[in-house]
C-alpha cells in the first residue's frame, strides 16, 4: 500500500463514473437539469449541457465545448441550470462571504482576525483577515485565490489551530 499512488476519485464510485452513478441512482432528477445553457463570461450562449450537478468551478475537461482557448468553470447557478465558462484567471477572486460560521474560540467573532482560509482539501491555505458582516463572515484574502466553489467548506486557521468555518456562499462581495 505505501506505493500506491493517492486516489482522487469519489471513495463508493470506483469507477470513478460520477456522471453516471447520477444518472443511474436519480434518473428523473438528471432528466430534468438536461438542457442547461453554458454561457461565457460575458452573458453569451456557448451551448448546453446535460446538467449542472455534472460540473464543479474549477474544471476544464469534459465540457462538451470546443473554442481553441481552454475554458473552465468560472460558476454554477442551480436556480437557472447555467455553467458559466471563462478563461483560468477569472476563477480568482479575492474576497468571499462564508455562510453559516462556527467558531471554536468563541462564540460570535468580535472585530477582524487575521486567518490562514484553506478552501479545499490539501490547501496550503491564504492568508485573510476575516471579519462579520451580519451573519456570515467576509473573508478578505491576501491575495487572489483560484476556484472558490460555493456550497464547499472554507476554514480558518491559526497556525495549526482552527479558528472556525462554514460554508462558502453563492454570493460574492463586491471586490
Amino acid at each position: 500500500l505505501a506505493n500506491k499512488s493517492e486516489s482522487y476519485e469519489i471513495c463508493f464510485i470506483p469507477d470513478n463514473d460520477y456522471r453516471g452513478f447520477l444518472k443511474r441512482r436519480e434518473p428523473e432528477a438528471t432528466a430534468e437539469l438536461a438542457h442547461g445553457r453554458l454561457v461565457s463570461t460575458s452573458g453569451e450562449v456557448l451551448g448546453e449541457h446535460d446538467g449542472y450537478p455534472f460540473f464543479t468551478v474549477g474544471q476544464r475537461k469534459g465540457l462538451g465545448i470546443a473554442t481553441g482557448e481552454p475554458l473552465y468553470v468560472t460558476d454554477i447557478d442551480p436556480a437557472t441550470n447555467t455553467v458559466t465558462l471563462g478563461a483560468k484567471e477569472e476563477l480568482e477572486r479575492t474576497r468571499m462571504y462564508v455562510r453559516r460560521p462556527n467558531f471554536q474560540r468563541f462564540d460570535r467573532l468580535e472585530g477582524e482576525l487575521e486567518a490562514v482560509v484553506k478552501i479545499r482539501y490539501k490547501d496550503r491555505g491564504t492568508p485573510a483577515t476575516i471579519v462579520m458582516d451580519g451573519e456570515r463572515v467576509l473573508v478578505d484574502f491576501h491575495a487572489a485565490v483560484s476556484g472558490i466553489a460555493p456550497g464547499q467548506s472554507a476554514v480558518f486557521y491559526d497556525g495549526d489551530d482552527v479558528i472556525g468555518g462554514g460554508f462558502i456562499d453563492r454570493e460574492r462581495p463586491d471586490a
